[in-house]
């Protein structure tokens, strides 16, 4: 009995011994290397489109692991695109949708950029280089961020997530001068290149189309440099790679702009061999499951074995527990545009399936309007004047007119987005269900550009989100007003004034921009409107009611718009208005307006953004007087 006994606990040590060994193989957590690249969407890459170039590089990477077909980030632009994927956040619900911050904004209590929980689990963390974040970040985040960065510098046998951005492919390199031009031959061949069919076919174009397919090239090449390095370093088979752009673009009306050459990025993943049971798809196939920037923090999370924050709106597709079940389901992306540098905007969009839907907010503020870094590039500035010489086709030339206020888009038949769907009876359906998903999202956050960002940066940006939480019902109020757009105006006009005499400014503020879409339809509300412009509380309804005056060509809008810029004392407040100025100078009816720089504030002329609109007021629109 003794014998038996020593036997059993013996085999019973040894079976422990071997079960600890597997658990401990099992959780031995992964390296984990982002390569992104800036400012490029899936459009230039042969290995996702056969418009692209050959990448044998991110080809080889395939190979070895999972090409994403559906994968988008939440915003076409940096700081905010960065902002959503470092808190697996939607930025209009945290405060930080606006580009480039005024503010940076907190971090949502009870959450940190998920590196931070990285470190916590062991991990040493580091950023080569870009940051570009609208919120405060922790000195928990990374050990080391900056252009030194490196893995290299761990302890013996720690894991590391280590993140590389690769700039060639960003906007400024496209700010190149005619005279580069005609002296730089590109290896990609002007003469076959392909050009978007909402781009006017120039040699202009050809060329920087071309140019930008070189610049994809090159960076094929520096990410297969840091794949070699990670060979040689014996760290390629226990690293989980992942390569993307970190949002679309840069060819003009992608980058800044929520159409699927802004949002529709790479994204490739290669898992060793060791670690495809945490990756529920064909290793060297093509995976469909939607995934976009909210979910990539929390996925690599999850590889780790780290448990995802429920702070956080983004899921996991990789990782323990992500079943064939769920990634089928996911079929659905959203996102969102407001201001860029100095232009602003509010636009927001979903995706289902081969479907889009996209709410333009203001959709008179048409795609065109200027912004001066977009039109450093020579593409912008032909694009325009070929619009103003009236030589673009209806396609073409849609960048420079107001928007409709719904576009619905097959995106698959239509990748270019070219044929607006919402008024066809064939699609009726559709456009309901993406209007309704939509509009429940942005209540649901809810979406705090419901406000103006100067309001939220004065009232809103100590917590954001206790402020969105605390102020749902007024924003939900807010999203109705807007939604009156939608309507019939016979059926919405009860609810125009019912906002245009509320007490409470915001209701004003949209009933004001819902006048400015219906136009000369709701020119009954006219005395309404010009008690406004003359008397309301709030600057910027003063702009707003002005500009629909203007719209109509009822008022002159210049008076009212200057001395309310003269007048305010926060710069998004400011760049606000001035945008209305642009609008006003830019669109249809072409106001004059003579401004006196030295009557704006001196304190919010210090803010960058308000820095370039300076330039455009004194070398254009005071120019023309």
């Amino acid at each position: 009995m003794k014998i038996f006994s020593k036997l059993l606990l013996f085999s019973f040590v040894c079976l422990s011994f071997h079960s600890c060994k597997t658990q401990k193989q099992d959780v031995d957590p992964p390296n984990i290397v982002w390569i992104t690249s800036e400012d490029n969407s899936k459009h230039y890459i042969k290995l996702f489109d056969e418009n692209g170039v050959a990448t044998p590089n991110i080809e080889s990477l395939a190979d070895q692991g999972v090409v994403f077909n559906h994968a988008f980030s939440n915003a076409p632009v940096c700081s905010v695109a960065r902002s959503t994927l470092i808190t697996g956040s939607y930025t209009p619900r945290i405060g930080a949708q606006f580009h480039r911050k005024i503010q940076q904004v907190p971090m949502p209590k009870g959450l940190e950029m998920y590196p931070a929980y990285l470190r916590q689990a062991g991990y040493y963390t580091t950023n080569n280089s870009k940051e570009d974040y609208n919120l405060v970040k922790s000195d928990s985040v990374w050990d080391d961020s900056s252009k030194k960065a490196t893995y290299k510098n761990r302890k013996e046998g720690q894991p590391f997530f280590h993140v590389v951005n690769l700039g060639d492919s960003h906007e400024s390199r496209l700010h190149f001068s005619e005279e580069k031009m005609n002296n730089t031959p590109t290896n990609t061949d002007v003469n076959t290149v392909f050009v978007q069919p909402n781009h006017p076919n120039t040699d202009l174009f050809k060329y920087t189309n071309a140019f930008y397919r070189d610049r994809m090239v090159h960076i094929d090449k520096q990410l297969g440099a840091i794949v070699k390095e990670l060979e040689e370093d014996g760290l390629l088979e226990s690293t989980i790679i992942f390569y993307f752009g970190d949002h679309g673009g840069v060819l003009p009306g992608s980058k800044g702009y929520i159409y699927e050459t802004g949002l529709h990025v790479p994204l490739v993943v290669r898992v060793p061999e060791k670690y495809k049971h945490l990756v529920n798809a064909e290793i060297g196939g093509r995976e469909d499951t939607f995934v976009s920037f909210k979910d990539f923090g929390p996925t690599v999370l999850n590889l780790a074995g780290v448990k995802v924050p429920g702070t956080m709106d983004g899921k996991p597709f990789m990782g323990e527990n992500v079943t064939a079940e769920y990634l089928s389901s996911c079929d659905e992306t959203y996102s969102y545009a407001d201001r860029f540098d100095e232009k602003y905007d509010m636009l927001r969009a979903v995706r289902k399936g081969n479907y889009k839907y996209m709410r333009s907010y203001q959709p008179f503020n048409f795609d065109g309007l200027m912004n001066n870094y977009r039109y450093k590039q020579l593409a912008y500035k032909e694009w325009a004047e070929l619009y103003e010489a009236g030589k673009l086709n209806d396609v073409q030339a849609a960048f420079f007119k107001r928007r409709p206020v719904e576009l619905l888009f097959d995106v698959e038949a239509d990748p270019y987005e070219t044929k607006n769907l919402a008024n066809n009876a064939n699609y009726k359906s559709t456009l309901l269900e993406l209007r309704g998903k939509l509009n429940d999202w942005v209540l649901g956050m809810p979406d705090l550009s419901f406000y103006p960002e100067h309001y939220l940066i004065e009232n809103a940006f100590d917590n954001p989100v206790v402020f969105g939480q605390k102020h749902k019902k007024d924003i939900e109020r807010y999203i109705e007003i807007s939604n009156l757009a939608l309507l019939d105006y016979n059926e919405a006009k009860d609810g125009i004034e019912t906002s245009l005499k509320s007490s409470d400014p915001w209701d004003r503020y949209w009933g004001l921009v819902t006048c400015s879409i219906f136009g000369e339809a709701a020119k009954e509300f006219v005395p309404t409107i010009i008690e406004i412009s003359n008397n309301d509380s709030e600057l910027i309804n003063k702009v707003r009611a002005a500009e629909y005056l203007g719209l109509i060509k009822h008022t002159e809008p210049a008076a009212v718009m200057t001395q309310a810029l003269y007048d305010s004392k926060q710069a998004a407040e400011a760049l606000l208005i001035i945008n209305s100025i642009v609008f006003m100078d830019q669109g249809e009816h072409k106001y004059q307006f003579n401004i006196d720089v030295d009557k704006i504030d001196k304190d919010i002329l210090k803010v960058k953004e308000l820095d370039r609109k300076m330039d455009y007021i004194k070398n254009v629109i005071n120019s023309k007087n």
